[in-house]
């Protein structure tokens, strides 16, 4: 009776698992959105769903990684919409658009160096830095490109953002996300960078004294940021058919959303990447369903902050409980020392 016991409460505790009640809330968004709209799980209405949500969902994997090991890169969508003002300048000054695409990959990976760097060798708060660039990205896309836009960009590659893969109703984006979610998943849930990765966040210190190169994996993770946002810059320039300086301006929001609802603990050391797929599937139905249902767009930032609040206290309640405890306990004791000094006297 004790091993069937045991299986059972296995199954129950696997039966509570952040990414089940996840995937719960994939099906109650969805059927939310056929009860506001009948034509919601048509091909056309599930591919404009998918596509408009391809870019942020590129740029959750990588700040997964990120989110694991303790830090934050709230830059994203700055260095999205920095690198594909780059690309359209290159190609507006004669660059053939390949190179022009290749280049904007390449000052991603820049722009992500230059932010591990400040986190990993100066020493300085990931949040106090990714702040900082996200204006900083965002002030020299304006500077390069004030109030222009840029167009202009060969046919064959802006369809790749308004027609599907051939043969089916899946856009492109939405196929470089699941291929990359794959990878991604392998390299974090099955090798010895994945169970690094969550060493760091579990305890840096002592992840670091067992031989793991903390300062090393954070800078090329945030290298890593850099490229897949940069690769989400080209595609959403693409998409657009037109580059400009605000370009997904706003988005890092979305994105820090789908990496915590996904089960991502913001304290670092836990989460799946089945997680995040199964929260971009959430957020990004639930905003279709929304915009379906003509929820004006401010409205639907509430629901998008209150998911985001949600999904920091909600998965993490038991460490907040814990550091609230402790904090109350040191206050207690120090109390009590003071007391006992004071008496002394």
């Amino acid at each position: 009776m004790a091993p069937e016991g045991h299986t059972l409460a296995q199954r129950l505790q696997s039966l509570l698992r952040w990414e089940v009640g996840i995937a719960g809330a994939a099906v109650a968004v969805l059927l939310l959105g056929i009860s506001v709209s009948p034509q919601f799980l048509t091909t056309g209405n599930l591919f404009y769903l998918t596509v408009s949500t391809g870019e942020v969902a590129i740029m959750t994997l990588p700040l997964t990684l990120i989110v694991i090991t303790g830090e934050i890169d709230l830059s994203v969508a700055s260095m999205l919409g920095l690198c594909g003002v780059a690309m359209a300048e290159l190609f507006k000054h004669g660059w053939p658009i390949w190179p022009a695409m290749i280049a904007a990959v390449a000052l991603g990976a820049v722009l992500g160096a230059f932010n591990g760097f400040l986190v990993t060798r100066v020493g300085l708060p990931s949040l106090a830095v990714t702040i900082g660039t996200l204006t900083l990205y965002r002030g020299i896309a304006q500077g390069i490109l004030p109030t222009d836009t840029i167009g202009g960009f060969p046919a064959h590659l802006t369809n790749i953002g308004v027609v599907p893969i051939p043969g089916t109703h899946i856009p492109y984006s939405i196929a470089f996300f699941g291929a990359l979610a794959i990878l991604f998943g392998v390299v974090l849930h099955a090798t010895p960078l994945g169970r690094s990765i969550f060493a760091i966040g579990a305890n840096q210190e002592a992840a670091f004294f067992a031989g793991v190169r903390v300062k090393r994996i954070k800078f090329w993770l945030y290298v890593l940021c850099g490229m897949l946002c940069g690769f989400a810059g080209v595609l959403w320039t693409l998409r657009f058919a037109s580059a400009r300086y605000d370009a997904a301006i706003g988005q890092e929001l979305y994105v820090v959303t789908i990496v915590l609802l996904g089960g991502i603990s913001i304290f670092g050391g836990r989460g799946t990447i089945l997680g995040v797929v199964l929260a971009v599937a959430v957020l990004g139905t639930l905003q279709t369903a929304l915009t379906a249902d003509l929820v004006p767009a401010q409205d639907q930032q509430i629901v998008v902050g209150a998911l985001l609040l949600a999904s920091v206290i909600v998965p993490n309640a038991s460490d907040l409980y814990r550091r609230v405890r402790d904090r109350v306990r040191s206050a207690e004791a120090r109390h009590r020392a003071s007391a006992v000094q004071a008496e002394s006297r």
